[in-house]
């Protein structure tokens, strides 16, 4: 009877230092946007600190767009690949696309959020407002002539300028471009009038005096811009827009193992050097632990799960 006992007992021993030794390997963290961006850029810099913690290269690993996803939804279960999302592909696109080739409920455990991007309205200074005030006026004074442009039919960033003119009684019109620089980039050449865009993207021309800020279109100022206002204190209560973006890893990663990459990606976010180049870029960090993003994914869910169904928004891909 001992041999059986000793044998079980060993096997626990076992398992027990194969998981404490994670990670023992590299850990790949897939990034579903192409190098050089806003979400490259900032996994870089919490890749880096990670990298110090565990002892192992941390990779980052540029799949832009669903494809991304899906590998990021089909790898092992072992805490060795980790998916950085965003909300547009965890909350929004489900809503939107007909047919997407993964569905982040069943195939995605949170891990936590690292990030927020805080958007902002930005318009072409030819367009002659200076804040939300002059926007909403002059909308109204001429419905349906203003145009505003966006990634994409469905992107996070046409459904925040849906959710603008549905709270303001304004009527613009949308002028989709296949991602977020081409937006950019027509809207400082006039082609548009003014769009909501991640700070990033938009930084260096509203400093530069390109782009107007009409105001932030998240809860609160980012630190990048402290002094452009938010639209919900501009005379538009309740709007908020966040963009974000939080690890994610595949459905059975066992519950340790999310729970330690976690405590050391909080770690890595509270770290001062960190939270300094985040901000130089234009992002802000905003760890959480797994049951608050879980939480937070959800009510996000369900706000933009009323904007869609108020203005009839469907993508059929």
């Amino acid at each position: 009877m001992k041999f059986p006992v000793l044998l079980g007992a060993a096997l626990m021993l076992l398992a027990q230092t194969t998981q404490a030794a994670w990670p023992d390997k590299p850990v790949r963290v897939i990034v579903p946007f192409p190098a050089g961006g806003a979400a490259d850029n900032s996994m870089r810099v919490v890749a880096r600190k990670l990298n110090e913690y565990w002892g192992q290269a941390v990779v980052v690993d540029n799949r832009p767009g669903f494809p991304g996803i899906q590998a990021g939804t089909t790898a092992a279960p072992d805490g060795y690949t980790l998916l950085l999302a965003a909300g547009s592909s965890i909350v929004t696109a489900p809503l939107i696309v007909a047919k997407l080739p993964y569905n982040p409920q069943r195939d995605l455990v949170p891990v936590g959020r690292v990030l927020t991007n805080p958007p902002i309205m930005v318009a072409n200074t030819t367009l002659g407002v200076k804040n939300v005030k002059d926007l909403i006026a002059l909308a109204k004074a001429r419905p349906g002539t203003l145009n505003f442009s966006s990634s994409g039919i469905g992107s996070p960033n046409h459904l925040a300028m849906e959710m603008f003119m549905a709270m303001t009684g304004t009527n613009m019109v949308h002028v989709p471009y296949k991602g977020g620089a081409p937006s950019v980039t027509e809207l400082i050449s006039n082609e548009v009038q003014l769009g909501i865009n991640a700070v990033p993207s938009v930084l260096q021309y509203v400093k530069t005096g390109k782009l107007t800020a009409i105001g932030m279109a998240s809860a609160a100022r980012a630190a990048a811009l402290p002094d452009v206002p938010t639209v919900a204190e501009s005379g538009v209560p309740g709007f908020d827009y966040t963009i974000w973006y939080g690890l994610f890893a595949p459905v059975k990663t066992p519950a340790d193992v999310v729970n330690r990459i976690n405590a050391d990606l909080q770690r890595a976010l509270k770290d001062g050097e960190v939270a300094r180049q985040l901000i130089a870029q234009g992002s802000e960090p905003a760890g959480n632990t797994p049951q608050e993003f879980a939480r937070y994914i959800s009510e996000d869910t369900a706000k933009w799960a009323r904007i869609v169904k108020e203005r009839k928004l469907k993508v059929e891909e």
